[in-house]
């Protein structure tokens, strides 16, 4: 079942829970979805990368939104964009602890015989690739500078 399916398949539960938080969620997925599916040279396809791609995006925004609700003090907003982000967060794979990330940044270093600062660049391209999905670009960056400096 693809990632759209089972979002569709998620709403329907939702509503008989009657879930408001999830449902409004996942209504929210759906449209992006949709947006995307209809975009001109998509050819009315969706794949499950894309797709996740698109929960990440959301997910970054809404962390992002909760950071700039918490700075005015506004801790309802906050709290309603983390709900919503930890709805989204289900259906991301699993991210990797600081320990595995570090283990494979040192092998993707080795990979691409980076030495120093000045490489970052080339080890960030295999990198973001590889870990894609598994780790923050904010976290992968910094690792990577920490590694290489």
């Amino acid at each position: 079942m693809s990632l759209f399916d089972q979002i569709s398949n998620d709403i329907k539960e939702a509503m008989k829970a009657k879930d408001k938080v999830r449902l409004e969620t996942l209504r929210n997925v759906k449209k992006v979805f949709l947006e995307a599916k209809t975009a001109p040279g998509a050819n009315d396809t969706l794949t499950d990368d894309n797709a996740l791609k698109i929960i990440q995006k959301l997910v970054k925004q809404g962390k992002d939104s909760a950071e700039i609700y918490k700075g005015q003090g506004r801790e309802d907003l906050a709290g309603d964009e983390l709900a919503q982000v930890n709805v989204l967060e289900a259906y991301l794979p699993k991210q990797m602890t600081e320990a595995e990330l570090e283990a494979a940044l040192k092998e993707i270093i080795a990979e691409t015989g980076a030495t120093s600062g000045k490489d970052m660049g080339k080890v960030m391209g295999v990198a973001t690739k590889k870990l894609a999905g598994l780790a923050e670009g904010r976290a992968i960056s910094a690792k990577v500078k920490e590694l290489l400096g």
